[in-house]
């Protein structure tokens, strides 16, 4: 067996206030294998996003991360300095940002930003940058890419500029993409073309992708494996066909249970009661339990992280659902 492209053990990043210390990433560990597509879901500040953002070394001030490791292709990417990290992001990893329009810039041509974007790792042309960048625009999906350089990011449509933005992120080929919910603006239409290319691009280059959502319905759908998070921590893991079809966590189930797919017609949906914790100050032992129906004094303890023997399947809960129960 091949060793993992990325290996993550337990990061933890915090940001500290004048409130407290906010701990946002709290421990989480998992691998991720090359073409793979790994999800990651959960509520709004459920910690995905900044995890993302502490795999590239994004956290600024007053966050940072305090402890833990990651590891792309053996190499350790936590507490590199800053100038080895600029040259590694783009080129080995890169991140595709929810809102292409906070991320590409408005007075500059889409060709310019890409050939800029490809000439600050590669000694190249100005001919050959940007013959790259028609070529990567082409392959997501762009029609007339050639031509398309030479326009801005406010002529293209939302889906468009999403698309330019995973162009930039591919135009280096890197290992793996972190993709925080590029879809989330777009109508369901553009978001399938787009979750149609991110596949092909991950099964033709080999590129892993770490798909970051509040939305299970877009992650069943794409990707092969799938991290629950709650809290600033990973609740439970495993193959997104057996997670989604016969959840261990109490937490998960509640996420499902709150699809508008799975309710019946002409009844209330279901939701999970209460609000996420503030992570200033989370309850002792399982930060679900104040939520949740199972809740024993047991769930005063920490859960430990359990896995299930002969399957990929790990979950933190004293009272898990199904067979495992």
């Amino acid at each position: 067996m091949s060793a993992p492209l990325l290996e993550v053990e337990g990061l933890r990043t915090h940001f500290f206030t004048r409130a407290g210390v906010v701990k946002a990433v709290d421990g989480v560990s998992f691998t991720l294998g090359r073409g793979e597509i790994l999800g990651l879901v959960g509520e709004s500040g459920s910690g995905k996003s900044v995890t993302g953002f502490s795999l590239l070394g994004l956290i600024d001030p007053p966050g940072r991360i305090v402890d833990g490791s990651v590891r792309l292709e053996g190499e350790e990417l936590v507490g590199m300095p800053a100038r080895a990290l600029r040259r590694l992001r783009g080129r080995r990893i890169s991140m595709v940002f929810q809102d292409p329009m906070m991320t590409l810039n408005p007075v500059l041509s889409v060709g310019t930003q890409m050939s800029l974007a490809i000439r600050a790792h590669d000694a190249v042309s100005d001919r050959a940058a940007r013959d790259r960048s028609a070529a990567v625009l082409a392959r997501v999906g762009i029609p007339d890419a050639r031509a398309r350089l030479d326009a801005f990011p406010h002529e293209f449509s939302g889906g468009m500029r999403q698309r330019v933005a995973i162009a930039i992120a591919m135009a280096h080929s890197p290992a793996v993409i972190v993709a925080d919910e590029p879809t989330t603006a777009l109508d369901v239409s553009i978001q399938a073309q787009i979750l149609f290319e991110m596949r092909e691009l991950a099964r033709d280059s080999g590129t892993a992708l770490i798909w970051i959502s509040h939305d299970l319905a877009t992650v069943s759908s794409l990707a092969e494996r799938i991290l629950v998070m709650y809290a600033g921590r990973i609740v439970e893991e495993g193959a997104t066909a057996a997670v989604l079809r016969d959840p261990r966590h109490p937490y998960t189930r509640g996420l499902l249970d709150s699809l508008p797919a799975t309710a019946e017609p002409g009844r209330p949906l279901r939701q999970i009661p209460g609000a996420t914790p503030s992570l200033l100050s989370l309850p002792p032992g399982c930060p679900f339990a104040p939520r949740c129906a199972h809740a024993t004094g047991a769930c005063e303890a920490d859960p430990a992280r359990r896995g299930e023997p002969g399957t990929d399947r790990a979950y933190r809960c004293h009272h898990p659902l199904g067979r495992a129960a």
